[in-house]
């Protein structure tokens, strides 16, 4: 499976969840990888490990996506170790869940940061060596609560505001872009199994969560790695600006 040769992928927040999977299914399409982690180093590494056993290369980069200089010296050593980047993968995020008046002021602060900043940061970034070779594919990591706002009893009012900005940034990047060869593209998880949605499902949530879903059942990530995939693929040359929502079903734009 070689969809993916000879192309260099920046994956953020890849030491574990989402950014890990997607980073393993990128490699297993062909594709070199720069590892990008915050604070989970031994995942990341072994993440890189994995890469590295599917023959293909990987650098392992720290950087905190909120911040203007980890972001250029982020991308600046994958450039080192790798040479290009042809796809950017806007994985890192955080998530504080609660009522929307007992979320701490801090915690919106990090979500804003981390989740809408880091995007855009970390685009702006790349966004010129993909104008210059007139060919890029960024892909950003939304969520189904910038459709629903809230599931459950739990409020995520913020965390949803922060990834209707990324929607929001995504369409706006793809037009003024796309004349330069770069698609922009979202993807809008919902009812998958990770360490962050095991927080906050109780058993019987999660029982009535797999009821609700048409398809009856839970995402796995490898679910959202494949469409990765496909939005970093030349058979997805003619979308842009598109959200793709694999949610089993809970959101249907």
């Amino acid at each position: 499976m070689t969809r993916l040769a000879g192309r260099v992928a920046l994956v953020t927040g890849a030491g574990r969840g989402f950014g890990a999977a997607i980073a393993t299914a990128l490699a297993r399409e062909g594709a070199d990888v720069a590892v990008n982690y915050r604070v989970s180093a031994k995942q990341a590494g072994g993440v890189a490990d994995t890469i590295r056993a599917l023959g293909r290369r990987a650098v392992v980069l720290q950087a905190d996506v909120a911040r203007a200089e980890d972001v250029d010296r982020l991308v600046a050593g994958t450039l080192a170790e790798l040479g290009r980047i042809d796809i950017l993968v806007n994985n890192a995020g955080v998530m504080t869940p609660g009522p929307f008046l007992d979320v701490p002021l801090d915690r919106w602060t990090d979500m804003m940061s981390i989740n809408v900043m880091g995007t855009m940061l970390c685009t702006r970034a790349v966004l010129p060596g993909m104008v210059e070779r007139r060919r890029g594919r960024i892909i950003n990591l939304s969520s189904q609560l910038a459709r629903l706002g809230s599931i459950g009893r739990m409020g995520f009012a913020v965390y949803s505001a922060t990834k209707g900005a990324v929607e929001s940034f995504t369409k706006a990047i793809a037009r003024e872009f796309g004349h330069h060869g770069v698609t922009v593209n979202a993807i809008a998880p919902g009812g998958i199994e990770t360490d962050m949605s095991r927080n906050v499902m109780t058993p019987d949530y999660r029982a009535r969560r797999i009821e609700e879903l048409p398809v009856h059942r839970l995402g796995s990530l490898d679910d959202v790695g494949a469409c990765v995939v496909f939005l970093a693929s030349d058979e997805a040359g003619y979308l842009t600006g598109q959200v793709l929502h694999p949610s089993g079903g809970a959101v249907m734009p």
